[in-house]
C-alpha cells in the first residue's frame, strides 16, 4: 500500500454541503462546449439548444450503455430561457425551443432514468444575455427548479460582484434544499474570484456547493486541457484537501473525445465527468475511451481522495498517483513530449509504495504486470502527449484484487 506521507493520503476535512448527494463525481452530458449558445433553429434544428437536442441526447445514454456506465446527468446550459421572466416573476423556457416545456423535458429524461441539469446566473443577466438570478429572485428560482423536477443547478457568475457572490451561492444552497427537492448544487463563484485563498474560502465553498469550477472555461484544444491540469496540479496543496464525497473541483468538461490523457488525468483529480459532444455521431474509438470500465471505476472511487502529481521529470515526463480503496492505488505516466515515444524507467519505490510485491493492470490495453517487486525497476513507452495508466495493488491482497479489478472490468 501507498506510505502515508502528507502529500499523498491527504484526506479532507472540510464539512460538504448536507444534501446527500454526489457521494462519487456526478457522471453525464452537458452541452455548452459543443453546442454553445446556437439558438438557430430554423437553419440547424439539430444542434440548436432546444427540447429536440435534449431529449436526442437522453436517448443516446440510455440506448448506447451510457447511463449503466454511471453517465446519468443530461445538464442543459445557457439560452434556453426566454428574454422575460413571466407575469409572477418565474423564469420560463423560450416558447418556440421547447415548446412543451422543462417539466415535461424533465418527465422525459426521469423516464429513461436520468437526471436533468439546469443552468442559471447569480447576476443581472447569465453569460449569453437571458435573465439571471439576482439575490431578490433566488427563492423564487430555487422553488421553480424544484416545481420543475430539475436535478441539478448549475449558477454561473457573469454580471455579479465578489460581494454578491458572497452572500448569492450560499443563499441558493440554502434555498435549493429548502425546497424539499434533491437538487445538486453546481457553483462557478471560485473561477470569478481567482480560485485561491484568501479570496476563496474552501471551508464555506465546501459547506455551500456539491461540486465548483475552479478555474477557466475548457476549449476544444490540447492546449486548453494542458493550461487547466497546470493550474490544478501546480495549486494541488490547496486544491487536493478541499474535494471529496459530495464536494468535488471541477476542471470542466470532457471534450476530447479520442484523447486518453484528458480522461486519465481527470480520473487522477477525481473529477466530475460531464461529455461535451454529440453523442448522435460518436466514433468507437472515442466511446472505447469514454466508456471505459475501470477508467470510470478509478474515477468513481468511493474514497474519493483527489490524487496528486508526485514527480515531474526534465524529461518532460510527469506520474501522477491516486490513492484507492481496498490498498489499491492509479498511477498515471503523463508525456509532455511531442516528439517521439519516451521509454521511461522508474520503481514503485520512487513513487513512495511501500516495501512488497504488487499486481498492475493497464487501464487501456488490459495488460497486466504480474509480481512487481516495488524495488524493481521496470521501463514504460508513452507516446508523444500521451498517458500509460496503471491500477496497482499489493500481492498479499491478490485474491481480493483480482476480485476489484474483474468487478471493474464488469463496472
Amino acid at each position: 500500500q501507498l506510505e502515508k506521507t502528507g502529500d499523498v493520503q491527504a484526506t479532507a476535512v472540510i464539512l460538504a454541503l448536507d444534501n446527500g448527494l454526489m457521494l462519487t463525481p456526478p457522471m453525464g452530458w452537458l452541452a455548452w462546449e459543443r453546442y454553445r449558445c446556437n439558438i438557430d433553429c430554423r437553419t440547424d434544428p439539430k444542434n440548436c439548444i432546444s427540447e429536440r437536442l435534449f431529449r436526442d441526447m437522453a436517448d443516446r445514454l440510455l440506448e448506447d450503455g451510457w447511463r449503466e456506465l454511471g453517465y446519468e446527468y443530461v445538464n442543459i446550459d445557457d439560452c434556453w430561457a426566454a428574454k422575460q421572466r413571466d407575469e409572477q416573476g418565474r423564469l420560463v423556457a423560450d416558447p418556440e425551443r421547447f415548446p412543451s416545456g422543462i417539466p415535461a423535458l424533465a418527465d422525459y429524461v426521469h423516464a429513461r432514468g436520468l437526471k436533468l441539469g439546469i443552468y442559471g446566473d447569480l447576476g443581472t443577466y447569465t453569460c449569453g444575455g437571458y435573465p439571471g438570478t439576482t439575490l431578490d429572485y433566488i427563492e423564487t428560482d430555487a422553488l421553480t427548479f424544484a416545481s420543475w423536477g430539475v436535478d441539478m443547478l448549475k449558477l454561473d457568475g457573469c454580471y455579479s460582484n465578489a460581494t454578491e457572490q458572497a452572500e448569492g451561492y450560499p443563499l441558493m444552497s440554502k434555498a435549493l434544499n429548502a425546497t424539499g427537492r434533491p437538487i445538486a448544487f453546481s457553483c462557478s463563484w471560485p473561477a470569478y474570484q481567482g480560485g485561491l485563498p484568501p479570496q476563496i474560502n474552501y471551508t464555506v465553498l465546501g459547506e455551500a456547493c456539491n461540486l465548483w469550477r475552479n478555474y477557466d472555461d475548457i476549449e476544444d484544444s490540447w492546449g486548453s486541457v494542458l493550461s487547466i491540469v497546470d493550474w490544478f496540479f501546480n495549486n494541488q496543496d490547496v486544491l487536493q484537501p478541499a474535494a471529496g464525497p459530495g464536494k468535488w473541483n471541477d476542471p470542466d468538461m470532457v471534450v476530447l473525445e479520442e484523447s486518453k490523457s484528458q480522461m486519465a488525468l481527470w480520473a487522477i483529480l477525481a473529477a466530475p465527468l460531464f461529455m461535451s459532444n454529440d453523442l448522435r455521431t460518436l466514433s468507437d474509438e472515442a466511446r472505447a475511451i469514454l466508456q471505459n470500465k475501470m477508467l470510470i471505476s478509478i474515477d468513481q472511487d468511493p474514497l474519493g481522495i483527489q490524487g496528486r502529481r508526485v514527480i515531474k521529470e526534465k524529461s518532460n515526463i510527469e506520474v501522477y498517483l491516486r490513492p484507492l480503496a481496498k490498498s489499491a492505488s492509479a498511477v498515471v505516466f503523463f508525456s509532455r513530449r511531442t516528439d517521439m515515444p519516451y521509454r521511461y524507467q522508474t520503481s514503485l519505490k520512487n513513487l513512495n509504495y511501500t516495501s512488497g510485491v504488487y499486481m498492475a493492470h493497464d487501464v487501456f490495453t488490459g495488460e497486466m504486470v504480474q509480481n512487481l517487486s516495488d524495488a524493481t525497476n521496470f521501463t514504460i513507452t508513452i507516446n508523444p502527449s500521451g498517458v500509460v495508466m496503471w491500477y496497482v495493488y499489493p500481492v498479499k491482497l491478490r485474491a481480493a484484487g483480482a476480485a476489484i479489478y474483474q468487478q471493474q472490468k464488469e463496472f
